[in-house]
């Protein structure tokens, strides 16, 4: 059975018989894999632990026929331990797992600018670099967003709407953004995309 060594984050797990688990994760030379870890949901696991959500570990894989097997696997970094008394931090690390496994749909193919905005977006996360509940789950995917200013509240503060475009599709969030303006004037203003 040949085998295949590459870095991951664990992006979500599923339970598979008894004693398995199939573990989804964003590899650096592979993209997306999806492996079977036999025996990861025993106490004596060798490796249990390693393969939760939120960990990013060196693996070895032996291929099989529909789904690669997890052989060895390698601590680099536990990204989830500091969010565990974090819940906003939690919260805003499960959405860029679920953006990232969103974002990556082909098993197997490479992915390296995905991996490596979600590695360093993780290691922002853990070391408490900013406000996690400033940041948007698209800020970390790497998705275009932009503002528009809508007006002020009470207090003179200014207020704005967000709006995120899909991956490659800057032209229709911009037709989308002008579209808002001509819409939506604050305070007399001319429209200042699309002019």
């Amino acid at each position: 059975m040949p085998t295949y060594r590459d870095e991951a984050v664990v992006l979500r797990t599923h339970k598979l018989g008894e004693a398995d688990r199939i573990i989804t994760m964003l590899s650096r030379g592979h993209g997306k894999v999806r492996a079977v870890a036999k025996g990861v949901r025993r106490t004596s696991s060798k490796f249990g632990a390693r393969l939760e959500p939120f960990s990013h570990v060196d693996l070895q894989f032996a291929e099989g026929r529909t789904l690669d097997v997890v052989t060895q696997v390698e601590s680099l970094h536990a990204f989830g331990e500091p969010l565990t008394s974090d819940y906003p931090g939690y919260t805003a690390g499960q959405a860029m797992l679920e953006t990232a496994d969103r974002l990556v749909p082909e098993v197997g193919e490479p992915a390296v600018q995905q991996y490596q905005l979600l590695v360093g977006a993780l290691k922002a996360l853990g070391s408490g670099t900013g406000d996690p509940t400033l940041c948007a789950p698209w800020t970390y995917a790497g998705l275009p967003a932009l503002s528009l200013p809508t007006g002020l509240d009470g207090e003179g503060l200014p207020l704005a709407a967000q709006l995120v475009g899909g991956a490659g599709r800057i032209r229709r969030l911009l037709d989308a953004a002008a579209w808002c303006e001509r819409v939506v004037r604050v305070d007399g203003r001319a429209p200042l995309v699309g002019q």
